[in-house]
């Protein structure tokens, strides 16, 4: 016989499934919105990947075929020579002379230096030569030299060169450790500091306006590297980063704080001047790069056989390691790219790990630039032209 409800019965029924459904649908919610805020706390590690699905590009292999008519450019003295390239002039600089020549390889300019232990920087079309340890510098171009500096009491230490003309020169001091002079496009002096600390390296930023530095300090018995940001208009600083645990070999400032390349480890440093990621290196530093917030690092490990390049999208992104076949030599980035020269080839990548493109080079080469349309390789005693397309 079938099991008779009378109407409450049927009434409890009804609202034991209905708190059912209501339950159901609660815990859907507080599950959703539990995975949702675990995804924004995590979006460091797995945004920068998904952003990348769907987006595959072809690999583009170059040939690699080397460039004739005015190249090789011949370089005499052996390998002790220094490369740079900016807004398509190639900028060479020998134990003797400074020369200037177009994308082409045409000479533009020959200039014979009197220095000793002569850097070469450049930016903005402009060369910067001075004398490490020494007391003279200039700024030029193949038409003219925009002015000279010469220190009687003074040693410059380094000096650097903005996209902008702006340069920065740190000198010794006889009160201070260091002294640090910025001048305008013409040579004129728009600011001075006297560093109580020993300055390492600077990087200009905000069109020029200012330039964050770094020093090396100790703390708990270990040599660390502090950061300090810096108006060309205001006294004092803007902020001092705690030290990170390595010996900075160059620092980059950008829009959003500073890159940090050390001997053993790399680190960013964020807007207000705390330290944001920290990456210690598995191996040898072969060389590093910075622009923009996006950096490149690459290191070798020949115990281990293992050669790889960790590539940072910006200060607090987590290192995206590609592993390399071949022990690596140096690494830029151009235009959103890193690339990465290796015993016999060049590869370009994107900061989502993609290989953009390619090319085998058949000789051993130190060093290498990046123009819109070229890649000018630095030989023992020449430099080499290949087209490359990213």
């Amino acid at each position: 016989m079938p099991k008779m409800y009378d109407a409450d019965d049927i009434v409890d029924l009804k609202n034991r499934k209905r708190r059912r459904k209501r339950l159901r649908r609660f815990l859907t919610i507080l599950l959703t919105a539990a995975l949702c805020t675990g995804l924004y706390f995590t979006r460091d590690s797995w945004y920068n990947k998904l952003r990348g699905i769907g987006e595959q590009y072809r690999t583009i292999v170059n040939s690699g075929e080397l460039a004739e008519g005015n190249f090789p450019i011949e370089v005499s003295g052996g390998s002790d020579y220094q490369l740079e390239l900016t807004d398509r002039r190639v900028i060479v600089l020998s134990d003797t002379y400074a020369y200037f020549y177009d994308a082409d390889g045409k000479r533009l300019k020959r200039r014979q230096h009197t220095y000793k232990n002569t850097v070469l920087r450049a930016a903005g079309g402009r060369a910067l030569l001075y004398e490490h340890n020494g007391k003279e510098l200039s700024v030029e171009d193949e038409e003219q030299v925009y002015f000279t500096k010469t220190y009687a009491d003074k040693l410059i230490l380094f000096a650097r060169i903005s996209e902008q003309g702006y340069t920065a020169v740190v000198t010794t001091s006889d009160s201070y450790s260091c002294e640090l002079e910025v001048y305008d496009k013409w040579g004129k002096g728009i600011y001075k500091r006297k560093c109580i600390e020993r300055v390492c390296d600077l990087s200009f930023i905000n069109g020029s306006k200012g330039c964050v530095l770094s020093f090396i300090s100790a703390e708990n018995g270990q040599l660390v590297t502090n950061v300090q940001e810096i108006s060309f208009s205001e006294k004092g600083e803007h902020w001092t980063s705690p030290g990170l645990n390595t010996v900075g070999l160059d620092v980059y400032g950008f829009g959003n704080g500073a890159f940090v390349l050390g001997d053993d480890a790399c680190g960013y440093v964020d807007g207000s001047g705390q330290i944001s990621s920290f990456y210690t290196y598995d191996g040898v530093l072969a060389a590093g790069a910075s622009e923009d917030g996006r950096s490149a690092v690459i290191i070798n490990n020949d115990d281990r056989r293992k050669y790889v390049m960790a590539l940072f999208s910006g200060g607090s992104s987590e290192a995206l390691i590609i592993d390399l076949e071949e022990p690596s030599i140096d690494v830029i980035i151009y235009e959103e790219l890193a690339y990465v020269l290796c015993e016999g080839r060049i590869k370009a990548y994107d900061f989502n790990g993609g290989l953009r493109s390619i090319a085998d080079v058949s000789d051993s080469y130190t060093g290498f630039v990046r123009s819109e349309d070229h890649i000018f390789l630095k030989g023992y005693n020449k430099i080499d032209r290949i087209d490359y397309e990213s």
